[in-house]
C-alpha cells in the first residue's frame, strides 16, 4: 500500500512540474534566453576576466556587443542580399514568364497533347447525359476545391507576413529583456549559481552537474551534427551539378546546403521549382539529372541523419531514429527537433541515475547508486 501511495505521489509531482514548466515557460522565455546567452559566455568571459585582471562587468560588456555586432552583420547581410535577389528575380520575371508561356504552348499544341484531347473529346460525346454531369459535376468541384486551396495558400502566407509584422515590436522587446538579462545573470554568474546551489540537498547538486554536462555536451554535438549534414547536403549537390554541367554550382549547392535546414520542405524548396520548370522549357535532360540528383539527396540524408545525430549526441542510432518518429507524428515538424530533444534530457537523466532514485524511494529502500 505505501508503495502505491508513492508511486502515486510521483505521478502527481511529475504531472505537476509538466503543467507548472507548460505555464511557466511563456512567462519567463526572455531570461530562459538571457540564461542560455550567459553560460554560452561564461567560459570566455571567466578566462579575459582571469587573465586581465579586470572586472567581469567589463568583458561581460564586450562579448554582448561582439553578440550584437554579429547578429546585426549577418541580419544586415541577409537582408541586403534577399533584397538584391528579389530586385533581379523581379527584373527576370517578365522574361521568364513569357518562356515559360511560350514553353507551355508548344507542349499544348503538340501532336501528342492534340491526339489525347480529341481522342478524350470523341469518348465525351459518346457518353450518356448522366454520364457527362457526373464528369462535368467532378471536374467543376475539382476547380473549386483548387481554387479554395490555392485561396487558403495565399490567405496563410499574407497570415503570416502579417503576424510576423505585429510581431516585430514584441521580438525587440523580447531581445532587449534577454540582454539585459544576460548581462545581470553573467555579471554574477557565481554569486547566482551559490545562491541556486545552497537551496538544493548536496545529492542533487552532484546530480544536476552531471545532467548539465551530458546536456551541454549534447547540444554542442547536435550543432556538430546539423553542420556535418548540411555540409555533405552541400557537397553531393555540388558535385551532382558539376556533372550536370550546372552554372554557378558551387553558389547554389551552399545555397541547397542552408536551406536543408528548413523542416518539411529542406532541398526540394530548390529542387522542386527548378525541376518544373526545366521540365515546362522543355530541357528533359536536365530535368531528369535534377530528379535523380534531388532523390540522391533526400535519400541519403534520411540514411545518415539517425546515425550522424547519434554519433555526435551520443545517443543509439535506433533510438533516434524513433525519437524523430514520434516528434514527427505529436508536433508536425517541430517534432523533428522536440523528439532528439527530449531524448537527450531523458538520456542525461538515466545516466544520472534519477529514474533510479525514483524507483528507490517507490520501493521504500534507503539504497541509492553512486
Amino acid at each position: 500500500m505505501f508503495q502505491i501511495i508513492r508511486f502515486l505521489w510521483v505521478m502527481v509531482l511529475v504531472s505537476g512540474l509538466f503543467y507548472g514548466i507548460l505555464f511557466v515557460t511563456p512567462l519567463i522565455y526572455p531570461f530562459l534566453i538571457s540564461l542560455v546567452i550567459a553560460l554560452m559566455m561564461n567560459r570566455p568571459v571567466t578566462y579575459l576576466t582571469e587573465k586581465t585582471r579586470t572586472p567581469r562587468w567589463l568583458w561581460v560588456t564586450v562579448m554582448l556587443l561582439l553578440v550584437l555586432t554579429v547578429m546585426f552583420g549577418l541580419l544586415t547581410l541577409v537582408v541586403t542580399s534577399v533584397i538584391v535577389e528579389i530586385s533581379q528575380l523581379i527584373s527576370m520575371m517578365p522574361h521568364l514568364v513569357n518562356d515559360l508561356t511560350t514553353s507551355l504552348h508548344r507542349l499544348i499544341t503538340q501532336d501528342f497533347i492534340t491526339g489525347l484531347y480529341s481522342r478524350f473529346e470523341f469518348f465525351y460525346t459518346q457518353l450518356d447525359e448522366q454520364y457527362q454531369d457526373t464528369i462535368n459535376t467532378n471536374v467543376e468541384n475539382g476547380l473549386k476545391s483548387i481554387s479554395k486551396a490555392g485561396q487558403e495558400l495565399v490567405l496563410s502566407i499574407l497570415g503570416g507576413v502579417k503576424s510576423f509584422l505585429v510581431s516585430l515590436p514584441n521580438l525587440a522587446t523580447v531581445l532587449v529583456i534577454s540582454l539585459l538579462g544576460a548581462f545581470f545573470i553573467s555579471k554574477d554568474f557565481y554569486l547566482w549559481e551559490t545562491r541556486f546551489r545552497r537551496m538544493l540537498p548536496y545529492g542533487i547538486n552532484r546530480r544536476m552537474d552531471q545532467i548539465l554536462i551530458d546536456l551541454r555536451n549534447a547540444l554542442v554535438g547536435f550543432v556538430r551534427a546539423q553542420v556535418t549534414l548540411i555540409s555533405i547536403t552541400a557537397a553531393i549537390v555540388i558535385i551532382g551539378l558539376l556533372i550536370l554541367d550546372v552554372d554557378y554550382a558551387i553558389t547554389i549547392g551552399l545555397l541547397t546546403g542552408f536551406v536543408d535546414l528548413l523542416p518539411y520542405l529542406g532541398t526540394g524548396t530548390v529542387f522542386v521549382p527548378w525541376i518544373v520548370y526545366a521540365f515546362f522549357k522543355g530541357q528533359y535532360g536536365l530535368t531528369i539529372g535534377l530528379a535523380v540528383l534531388y532523390g540522391v539527396v533526400v535519400i541519403f540524408r534520411q540514411i545518415i541523419e539517425p546515425k550522424i545525430v547519434a554519433e555526435n549526441v551520443g545517443l543509439d542510432p535506433l533510438m533516434t531514429l524513433v525519437a524523430l518518429f514520434i516528434g514527427l507524428n505529436l508536433f508536425g515538424f517541430l517534432g523533428l527537433i522536440i523528439g532528439p530533444v527530449s531524448l537527450v534530457i531523458i538520456n542525461a537523466l538515466v545516466k544520472a541515475n534519477v529514474f533510479y532514485d525514483i524507483w528507490l524511494y517507490i520501493k521504500g529502500t534507503n539504497e541509492t547508486k553512486a
